[in-house]
């Protein structure tokens, strides 16, 4: 075949099916500028798409196809290019690959110990070293043109053997050549369900239903499918945490067994605290999904007083803004030098997959915590969140106050400390007015003034200093903060809770478990019942539920708002002092310290009203904004520069409020104004700009002149040795 060296000489190609395949394209060979030779196609870019769902649907090997590395440029960064450069680049790689985690009939990492059976049954791993993989570019002379390589069409492995799919002979034992490789995504899905402890019924019912999406259905998929069952359900159930009765030599064995779930471990010495980094692929794939150009939150002391060591979670939010763990970190140690050392290295994880990933924000909920890591290696502002100071004093002041009159009060006095900070009184003049009047709550006074006095100086501090989190996004880490109190604390095994590895076992399965079956019910419509469960797991999204002429307000004096019930009509909840963040109500939820659906939706309706103070968030907002804007001298350039600060950022944020209340997208974008990009001078790397493109002139000027005059003095000295050999 003829090989091409311009991919200018290739024409676009379209095919008419909604999905398409490679067989449906015309390859060419083509020379590229690396000097490699591929097969290589042209398409549209808004194709890309369909051209890689219709590869996973391949029927000889149904797979998926993940994003192993990805680079981009900016617009105008390059003054010339070849007509093979990228815009954008990505490198799909098949699932069941690269890595092979079968090589050589070694015991699988999910097993602790190999099955006595004849004949093998379905792996319960699917690393198998495929090596079949593509990449595309976004051409940047042409962006709306998308250049397909295939690298390597076949799946194959190192050695040339298909290595998964119908024709893959050890996929399911002898009845390989008619079922197909039990993919990940229906192992993941049988693996939860049993680990949810759903009937083995249901979830053999399920796997079934998930099989026959890739073969015809037959009495021998349906016997082959319940063995997989079977024996993936007997090894979960004989699993245990306890690899080793010392618990320090079973994290070892744990971590060698698990790398790749494992981003960083460093192991407890005299020198050096414990720590260690979990990150399942599945993790990674969602923090890189839903956490580029977003938030990233975390709950980071949970356990603190029960646990051996205390766990660290970083959350994302979903497209439901739920708060999603994306990665685990246990250990004790809150040092600059240590946090370090695990943030760079997950970090150093995502951008060797994504090179461009990076987040817009990072919400702390502890002032103890260091901050400096998270600016050095995240490079983004610094959110704080109220829910913990918030759910502890709530919980608190029900349990050492006996009244609700009383618990009431002294909630919205703690309220009132908090908004203090920004109304200009003394938030230490308001607190001492509280132990003045409520002297006779001795319990609840002790409790604040052994644990929170001698800290709440750091706490309104921090407060302060930095921006605070919506409610919503308070409500979203609440929110999995109780889901993992119900799952790690619901345990009989004593003696558990005081056992690293038995934390690990709980998060890697039950937890992680739970997450990946709520997100993939709710994307894929699978299972109603999960997916209506997961979307109402938050008070936020409760608090949606419920009609806005189910809440009435106290017209006369604004001290309290009553909700209707949506169960019980003849029911009404008290909410007393509507709109703030520490407003308390009598339901049972809100008595266990949660932040509940009717507090949410009474401070929703009281954003529109004017009798209501606005909530702290948006004092702190608007807090940053007049600091932008308080400049030492009046009529100066920075004061200038603070307005136009402003003036961008209200425009900016305007224009995120039209597009997200929105309905048409088209109604947003038409009202931008035009942007015209001048070209630019090439900033690639090896090219310096401004001084040190003097400098550096000046350097090779130098270098010029002092060749010139050895080249000089060299003809010269011939001269002389020509003019004494004839002499």
């Amino acid at each position: 075949m003829e090989i091409k060296y311009s991919i200018d000489d290739l024409s676009v190609q379209d095919p008419p099916t909604e999905e398409f395949t490679a067989s449906d394209l015309t390859w060419t060979k083509y020379g590229s500028s690396e000097h490699h030779v591929d097969d290589v196609a042209l398409v549209p870019y808004d194709r890309v798409d369909a051209f890689i769902s219709g590869e996973c649907s391949n029927p000889e090997h149904p797979t998926r196809f993940h994003i192993e590395r990805g680079r981009k440029r900016e617009r105008g960064s390059l003054k010339e290019c070849k007509s093979d450069e990228y815009l954008l680049y990505r490198l799909y790689w098949c699932s069941f690959g690269p890595e092979n985690y079968g090589e050589g009939g070694s015991i699988l990492p999910s097993r602790r110990y190999r099955l006595n059976t004849r004949n093998r049954a379905a792996r319960p791993q699917s690393m198998r070293g495929c090596t079949c993989h593509f990449a595309i570019k976004r051409l940047y002379a042409r962006p709306s043109i998308a250049l397909i390589i295939y690298h390597e069409r076949r799946h194959v492995n190192k050695s040339g053997f298909i290595c998964h799919g119908p024709l893959d002979r050890d996929a399911i034992g002898p009845g390989a050549k008619k079922v197909p490789y039990i993919c990940s995504e229906i192992q993941q899905q049988t693996m939860s369900l049993i680990y949810l402890g759903i009937p083995e019924e249901n979830v053999l019912q399920t796997h079934i239903e998930g099989v026959q999406r890739y073969c015809d259905p037959n009495a021998s998929v349906n016997s082959l499918a319940s063995q997989y069952v079977q024996k993936l359900g007997m090894i979960i159930k004989r699993s245990t945490h306890e690899l080793d009765l010392d618990d320090q030599a079973s994290i070892r064995m744990w971590v060698e067994k698990n790398k790749k779930s494992v981003f960083f471990y460093q192991d407890s010495s005299e020198t050096d605290p414990f720590i260690l980094g979990i990150q399942t692929e599945w993790q990674l794939q969602q923090m890189i999904r839903f956490c580029h150009q977003s938030i990233l939150a975390c709950d980071s002391s949970f356990g603190i007083s029960k646990l051996k060591y205390p766990l660290y979670t970083l959350l994302a939010f979903d497209s439901r803004h739920h708060a999603l763990p994306v990665a685990w970190v246990i250990t004790r140690t809150i040092t600059k030098q240590d946090v370090s050392k695990w943030m760079k290295a997950l970090v150093d994880r995502i951008r060797a997959v994504d090179s461009v990933w990076n987040i817009y924000g990072f919400i702390i909920d502890d002032p103890a915590l260091e901050i400096d890591p998270i600016r050095q290696i995240f490079c983004c502002p610094i959110l704080f969140s109220l829910w913990r100071i918030r759910r502890s004093w709530l919980k608190n002041v029900f349990k050492k106050c006996g009244h609700i009159e009383v618990q009431r009060e002294i909630y919205k006095r703690l309220g009132k400390i908090m908004y203090s900070i920004w109304t200009k009184e003394d938030p230490m003049d308001a607190m001492e007015e509280l132990f003045q009047d409520f002297v006779d709550q001795t319990a609840f006074i002790q409790y604040f003034k052994a644990f929170w006095v001698p800290k709440i100086e750091m706490w309104l501090g921090t407060i302060k200093s930095l921006p605070l989190a919506s409610q919503e996004s308070c409500g979203a880490i609440e929110g999995y903060h109780v889901k993992l109190k119900l799952k790690v604390y619901d345990d009989s095994h004593l003696g558990a809770l005081q056992r690293v590895d038995w934390l690990v076992h709980k998060l890697t399965t039950e937890l992680h478990s739970g997450y990946w079956l709520d997100l993939y019910a709710d994307e894929s419509g699978s299972f109603p019942s999960v997916k209506e469960e997961y979307i109402l797991s938050t008070s936020w999204h409760r608090a949606l539920q419920v009609p806005d002429d189910a809440v009435t307000f106290d017209d006369k004096e604004h001290l309290f708002a009553k909700v209707l019930s949506q169960k019980d009509g003849g029911q009404e909840w008290m909410v007393w002092n509507p709109g703030s963040e520490f407003a308390l109500c009598d339901c049972s939820w809100s008595m266990q310290g949660n932040l509940c659906k009717h507090i949410i939706k009474v401070n929703l309706l009281c954003q529109h009203k004017k009798e209501f103070l606005p909530s702290l968030s948006y004092l702190s907002f608007q807090e940053v904004l007049l600091s932008l804007w308080r400049k030492p001298m009046d009529d100066s350039l920075s004061l200038d520069l603070s307005m136009a600060w402003v003036a961008q950022m209200q425009d900016k944020i305007q224009r995120l409020v039209e597009l997200i209340t929105s309905g048409d997208i088209a109604k947003v974008t038409n009202k931008l104004p035009l942007k015209w990009i001048g070209r630019r001078e090439r900033t690639s790397v090896g090219k310096p700009t401004g001084s040190s493109t003097l400098s550096l002139h000046r350097a090779n000027k130098g270098g010029v002149q002092k060749k010139a005059a050895t080249r000089r003095k060299s003809r010269k000295r011939k001269r002389l040795s020509r003019i004494k050999s004839y002499s």
